[in-house]
């Protein structure tokens, strides 16, 4: 990157910057204009200079030039006016010149804002561009938080500069340069103090502010710094807890603060100081003006109209004056932050452009060896981690590498994989060095996977679709409101120094996937998750999600169908009474009174949780059917046994799982209520308290929790309720509200309480387990299966895969790698969380894929399990960072290391 930010600028906007300021050097001939005009109009209509008779008049916007070897050419003759009628004239001119001053500065301060935006745009690519080719140890010590902090916000001052870096000195020089020559033309006297005074001010201030760059410098310094803190507190809380480290960590947040308090004090003190003093110098011209002016004035050395007119001139002096200042201090800012950013991305050994160019074509396949020559790998410190290792995989060859922690067989694999880079030695593939071929082949022919896997934000499908993802393949279709759009943003891409890639184009390598198209993809994915043994877990995903009806149509018709087969299958198995089914004129038993009462989901946030309390349709419903005593009554005496049940018990007692309307928390201020409520009737507690106790009866279960509170004669009540509440459901509540309807799939219901439609009985211990077995059962047919496996597919993992468990995780790694059709497999001890049965399984799942997969690919598997090695064709054993064995795994009954491993 260019090391002068001015440099920078002007190399990539240079035709940008001519034209802008071709257009300020116009700009200017309007500007010196309304200087003038003020004067014309006091000396001439208003003080009739020229007008000293009644019928005199004269001549308004007479053009005439005085040309060489033409004499004096008129262009125009002009108009002739009188008094009253020129000074309306001249009035309108200024009228004009201002509309067009400020049309000038419209246009300039657009085409500055839009210039801007792309020389920040340029940037930013380009930073993040240089991540894309950093060597991998330069991660080992940057933070991420800090290079984000650097991309998004340091540079934002940057794209605002640009713009500013050589328009402004233009334009504001040269708006004070003809205000300060027309006030020479004026008054030569009064030209000399408005000079020399803008001299002290473009002498003094800017040193005043060298101060301010390099406090400035360090407030960014330490702000990024905390940046990179945060987000080591956010990656690491769960040591935090573990350590109980969090006092320590506010000790230093609450340091790091303190320091970045007084920079930013410092700041601001000398960022008055010298706002002050420059306010000062500007407002001491006026006062010598009025009295020096005004002396000359009154000694007739200086007419009214031309004091008037300097004055006016002064007031269009400061202004541009002081931005020139500013934008002097922010040119020495702005570079200031431009180098320390260059400086950040500024490494050696980058990745050659030309390795990451994009490629459409499927690349040749890696037909020949995988070769190491006398490779030696060092860790940050430089101790050796593989020494002097010379190895060959051949093409179909399934090698297992065993070795104790260290060994060597790790950095092997990570050396294939590209994540270290030799010390010394090489790696060849065929006769062509591992580094020297483009990632378009080594990222599609080598498949690498390690035990710490990364997943980006978004679904589970997009991160398991993520290895396929090489190039825009299928072109984005757009209708033709959109059309003008994309071509707008390929001109502005185009412009900012932009790839002009289209992020909506279709980037799914079908063909890598072993499909044709998107209809059979779901085939290969569909073989991957099965061969992980993650298919459940989606499933179980997909159950714990919602649909939307319209979107998936033909889904919910099934889901809405298979309601009546799965009460069939209870009674088949002898299970009628496990579900209890949701009935619009019977109670639930099963359910809380409020589902029972309400008997559907709000969708509305003002109905949900404790709003549907303050919901005066509703109180009117309870009232009406006088259940709003009743409804109190149970929740006082809910309040009282589970106060009494569970005061004494620890917060975190198992007892309180049980306790679904209260928890540990709660109890001291029920103990109060209580204490506040004893002895008196319903009439005369608060609305606040009275919610506060019917809350606790909604969330009543009477098989759950036995304390008999709920009756035949309450549950009609609650049933007749529910039959009211629905049927006078004003208009407004009624898009805010979903009832349950047996024929009518619930949008706001997950798939599992949609199937079911009802409660599960808590009479029966696995109750649970045994629904969700039968209902994955049941959606596990033909047709059903698939699209119900996609809906779990669209689970956001959220930041770093974080919603899933590591053991999924590890799961979904391997399986996006196996998605993927490669010439090597390099698997770095991928399932280290899961237990030895489960890695068995799922490696020997792994083997016959790839080796059916039809492109006769190698594997080279670090195993954390080394009694898997008689899958494999061959086994490599390392030791202290040597290969200490190799061979089949029968020919190595006799060497030592391989004995200590297996036993």
């Amino acid at each position: 990157m260019e090391k002068g930010l001015t440099h920078y600028i002007w190399t990539h906007t240079r035709k940008q910057q001519l034209w802008i300021l071709l257009i300020v050097a116009l700009s200017m001939i309007p500007y010196f204009m309304s200087f003038d005009l003020p004067k014309q109009i006091v000396n001439g209509p208003i003080q009739g200079q020229g007008f000293e008779g009644e019928a005199a008049r004269q001549l308004f916007m007479r053009i005439e030039f005085a040309l060489p070897f033409f004499g004096n050419v008129v262009f125009f003759p002009g108009i002739e006016l009188n008094r009253l009628q020129m000074l309306m004239a001249l009035s309108l001119v200024f009228l004009g010149l201002v509309v067009i001053n400020g049309l000038f500065k419209l246009y300039i301060n657009t085409y500055k804002g839009r210039l801007g935006e792309r020389l920040l745009r340029r940037i930013r690519f380009e930073l993040v561009d240089r991540v894309l080719r950093f060597p991998p140890s330069k991660f080992k010590r940057m933070k991420g938080a800090e290079i984000a902090s650097m991309v998004k916000d340091e540079v934002e001052p940057l794209g605002g500069f640009t713009g500013d870096a050589f328009v402004a000195p233009a334009l504001l020089g040269g708006q004070a340069a003809t205000a300060l020559f027309f006030i020479f033309v004026q008054n030569v006297w009064l030209g000399m103090i408005a000079g020399i005074i803008v001299a002290v001010q473009a002498v003094l201030i800017p040193r005043m502010r060298r101060r301010l760059l390099v406090l400035g410098r360090e407030r960014q310094l330490t702000a990024r710094e905390l940046a990179g803190r945060v987000s080591e507190i956010v990656d690491g809380i769960g040591t935090i807890h573990a350590y109980d480290t969090s006092n320590l960590e506010r000790a230093d947040v609450a340091a790091r603060l303190g320091r970045i308090f007084k920079i930013r004090y410092d700041l601001y003190q000398w960022k008055f100081l010298v706002k002050f003093i420059n306010n000062f110098l500007a407002s001491v011209t006026p006062f010598l003006f009025y009295s020096i002016g005004g002396y000359l004035a009154l000694q007739g050395r200086l007419d009214i109209g031309q004091l008037v007119a300097v004055i006016a001139a002064y007031k269009d002096l400061p202004g541009p004056l002081k931005e020139l200042i500013d934008w002097d201090q922010a040119r020495q800012d702005v570079q200031v932050k431009y180098t320390q950013v260059v400086e950040q991305f500024k490494t050696d050994n980058l990745i050659d452009p030309a390795l990451q160019v994009v490629s459409v074509d499927e690349p040749q396949r890696l037909d020949g060896p995988l070769s190491a020559f006398n490779l030696t790998l060092t860790d940050d410190s430089g101790a050796p981690t593989l020494e002097h290792v010379s190895i060959q995989f051949a093409p179909g060859e399934f090698t297992a590498i065993i070795g104790g922690a260290a060994a060597g067989g790790e950095a092997l694999a990570e050396a294939i994989g590209r994540t270290v880079w030799p010390e010394s030695g090489r790696i060849s593939a065929g006769s062509t060095d591992l580094f020297d071929l483009p990632e378009s082949v080594t990222g599609r022919r080598i498949t690498y996977v390690a035990s710490d896997a990364y997943f980006f934000f978004g679904s589970l499908r997009d991160n398991l679709l993520y290895g396929l993802k090489h190039a825009p393949l299928r072109d984005a279709e757009y209708d033709d409101a959109h059309i003008g759009m994309r071509k707008w943003e390929i001109d502005e891409a185009k412009a900012a120094g932009n790839p002009d890639f289209d992020i909506h184009s279709d980037w799914i390598d079908y063909e890598a996937a072993g499909a044709t198209g998107p209809d059979d993809l779901f085939h290969s994915v569909a073989a991957v998750l099965d061969c992980v043994y993650l298919t459940k877990d989606i499933l179980e995903l997909a159950l714990r999600s919602t649909i939307d009806p319209a979107a998936h149509e033909q889904l919910a018709t099934h889901i809405v169908a298979l309601r009546q087969t799965f009460r069939e299958e209870l009674e088949k198995a002898g299970l009628g009474n496990l579900v209890v089914p949701f009935e619009p004129d019977r109670y639930n038993v099963e359910a809380t009174l409020g589902e029972n009462l309400l008997f559907g989901n709000a969708i509305d946030e003002e109905l949900m949780g404790r709003g549907i309390g303050r919901n005066k349709y509703f109180i009117d419903v309870v009232t009406r059917n006088g259940l709003d005593r009743t409804l109190y009554e149970m929740g006082y005496e809910i309040a009282e046994n589970a106060v009494e049940l569970f005061a004494g018990l620890p917060p975190d007692h198992p007892f309180f799982q049980q306790l679904t309307f209260m928890t540990a928390d709660d109890i001291p201020h029920y103990q109060q209520l209580l204490q506040k409520l004893k002895g008196k009737d319903y009439s005369e507690v608060s609305d606040e308290d009275g919610r506060d106790i019917i809350r606790l009866s909604f969330a009543y279960i009477e098989p759950r929790h036995r304390f008999g509170l709920l009756s035949d004669e309450l549950m009609t009540k609650i049933v007749e309720a529910r039959r009211q509440f629905h049927e006078g459901m004003p208009e407004e509540m009624t898009g805010a509200f979903e009832r349950y309807d047996p024929d009518t799939y619930t949008a706001s219901a997950s798939i599992m309480d949609n199937v079911l439609f009802g409660r599960v009985s808590h009479r029966q211990a696995d109750g649970p387990e045994r629904v969700r077995a039968m209902v994955i059962s049941l959606l596990s047919e033909p047709g059903l299966f698939d699209q119900v496996l996609s809906i779990g597919l669209e689970f956001n993992l959220g930041p770093g895969g974080r919603r899933i468990t590591q053991v999924q995780r590890q799961k979904l790694n391997l399986a996006r790698a196996l998605l993927r059709r490669s010439d090597f497999y390099v698997f770095n001890r991928p399932l280290p969380a899961l237990d030895s049965r489960t890695q068995e399984q799922i490696c020997q799942n792994a083997l016959t894929l790839v080796r059916n997969n039809g492109q006769e690919s190698a594997i080279v598997w670090v195993l954390s399990n080394t009694s898997l090695t008689d899958l494999f064709d061959r086994v490599l054993i390392f030791d202290k960072g040597r290969l200490v064995g190799d061979g089949k795994h029968a020919d190595l009954a006799d060497n030592a290391t391989f004995k200590e491993l297996v036993s």
